[in-house]
């Protein structure tokens, strides 16, 4: 992935915009003014606020630091979380469950699911293990394996990490990528159902 147009490319297909944050925000700003907007002509035209009338509001705001101290520290620990979390959205990219292989000078983007299914397959095809007894779940820096093999068949764990090992490095996964393998042995209430 040479080429700055495909790196750009490689980034937008796996990164998310903030799209929903952004709409959420802009429409909670949207009806706060909204709000304030109608309570402003209902107080023009002298009828009862809907919530509350601006003039009271104001007298609150100015009145805010004879309030009890507890009461201001609340409020604004509240406004300070809510900053943080938008401050966070605003810098922190979005992820999408999609990985990068390394295909030379091609960029070959691949669901989360993709690589899962097929590690599990080929977990269950190396292991003679049914399909449905191996469980494996793909993350952007880990790859979680839970093999339940029946009573009475042996499966060493390491045999297990060796071959989901092997087929992560011939999937060429650009990246780090820790693996976590487990092996589940059955309760013995279930050995006799």
């Amino acid at each position: 992935m040479s080429s700055p147009a495909l790196r750009r490319v490689v980034r937008r297909e796996t990164h998310s915009p903030r799209t929903t944050a952004m709409f959420v925000a802009v429409i909670l700003l949207i009806a706060a003014l909204v709000f304030v907007g109608i309570e402003l002509v209902l107080s023009l035209a002298a009828q009862p606020a809907l919530l509350v009338a601006p003039s009271a509001a104001a007298g609150w705001l100015v009145g805010l630091p004879t309030q009890p101290v507890g009461l201001i520290v609340a409020g604004s620990a509240v406004l300070a979380v809510l900053g943080l979390i938008f401050v966070w959205l605003a810098i922190t990219p979005g992820r999408l469950s999609k990985r990068v292989l390394d295909a030379g000078d091609r960029a070959v983007v691949v669901d989360n699911g993709v690589i899962a299914s097929a590690l599990a397959q080929h977990v269950s095809d190396e292991t003679g293990i049914a399909r449905d007894r191996v469980v494996v779940g793909v993350g952007h820096r880990s790859v979680d394996v839970t093999v339940r093999p029946g009573a009475g068949i042996p499966l060493d764990e390491a045999d297990v990490r060796r071959l989901t090992d092997a087929a992560i490095d011939r999937y060429r996964l650009i990246g780090a990528t820790r693996t976590r393998v487990r092996v589940e042995r059955p309760a013995p209430e279930e050995d006799d159902l």
